[in-house]
């Protein structure tokens, strides 16, 4: 019997169950294939004693509607930055991965399948190049991977915080109210500029066009007369004023290399209230809301095509290569590829023109 190990790493994401669930139903058409989950990313395999699972379609039956991962997530530590503590009491990093290598041939693992977004295929990059047999699948809902024409979970996030404009639209025009929306998305602004367009924003502020205040203070006053009107702001985590800088916090975290976005909207609020804004500003972020629940259809079906095509590169041993999509076709794609340099919205491109083409203020 074969084994193939299937873990997922980053943030969760809607339609990482299904993903799960269309390796294991594809592998059970093989006979002669065993799909093990390991538990928290790669750190059910580091851990003392091992947490891994086998995963059969009794296991999965029913999952690909549910939001989160069965087999659950992490986005720090992993196999080349491992948490341990000293004699001294501090706290350090390893590079446990030759361990990690050695421990899945113990288990008789003949592949992994790793499913994250850019950081998780760093580290499948770096384990490929130590000789492991393992294949990416692309998650994230901030749709930042270039190689993939979109990842799953970002229709759903998408959905989500536009459904959230379409309610503060109505909360705004009833008390004549300026409503900022903070929205995910780290350095990019696909969510952001999808859900603007989509829930009829006004302003759109996004990490890729560093915005001039006083543009957007211009934008807010011109949909007021004599005191009475409204204003819906969706603006990006990783959103900057010109000159300035993201606004967050530095997570302090052994083995978490990113820091912590979060608090542009207050910010924004404090700028526009400085700059003259006379309009009650309110804020929402929109926070974890955007990852969870159940995922809408498209992610569900994209998430399973990435499944089943990511075993048949098991099959096929197409090793070092993650799924993408490439309308109208699912490929395979190299790691140095999929990793090179992130997918942003470009100021210039058709996302901000059709955005800009209906009025949508993005601060440049």
């Amino acid at each position: 019997m074969k084994r193939v190990m299937v873990l997922t790493g980053g943030g969760d994401c809607p339609g990482l169950n299904a993903v799960i669930r269309a390796i294991v139903k594809r592998a059970a058409q093989e006979k002669d294939w065993e799909v093990i989950g390991c538990i928290e990313s790669f750190n059910g395999v580091l851990r003392e004693p091992t947490e891994i699972v086998v995963l059969d379609e009794k296991t999965v039956a029913g999952i690909h509607v549910q939001g989160g991962t069965i087999i659950g997530t992490v986005n720090k530590g992993g196999p080349f930055a491992w948490p341990v503590k000293d004699n001294d009491g501090n706290w350090t990093t390893v590079d446990r991965s030759d361990e990690m290598i050695r421990k899945l041939g113990y288990l008789g693992i003949d592949a992994v399948i790793n499913i994250g977004g850019d950081g998780s295929q760093r580290i499948s990059q770096k384990l490929f190049q130590k000789g492991l047999n393992i294949i990416g699948v692309p998650k994230t809902i901030d749709n930042d991977l270039s190689a993939t024409d979109f990842t799953f979970g970002f229709q759903t996030a998408v959905q989500i915080a536009t459904e959230a404009v379409d309610k503060l639209v109505t909360t705004a025009a009833s008390h004549n109210r300026v409503f900022i929306l903070e929205v995910m998305g780290r350095d990019a602004g696909w969510i952001a500029s999808h859900a603007a367009i989509a829930g009829g924003a006004d302003v759109c502020l996004i990490p890729e066009i560093p915005y001039d205040i006083e543009k957007v203070v211009e934008k807010v006053n011109s949909r007021y007369h004599k005191g009475r009107g409204f204003c819906n702001i969706v603006v990006a985590e990783g959103a900057a004023p010109k000159g300035g800088h993201t606004t967050g916090e530095d997570m302090h975290e052994i083995g978490n290399e990113h820091i912590r976005l979060g608090g542009i909207g207050e910010k924004l609020k404090i700028d526009l209230v400085k700059a003259g804004v006379e309009a009650d500003v309110r804020v929402t972020v929109l926070g974890h809301l955007q990852r969870g629940g159940i995922p809408m259809a498209y992610d569900r079906v994209l998430a399973t095509e990435f499944g089943v095509k990511a075993f048949e590169m098991v099959l096929d041993g197409q090793f070092g290569h993650m799924v993408a999509y490439r309308h109208p076709k699912i490929i395979a794609v190299p790691f140095e590829e999929a990793i090179t340099h992130p997918k942003l919205v470009k100021p210039k491109g058709d996302i901000v023109r059709t955005a800009k083409g209906i009025g949508i203020e993005f601060g440049d």
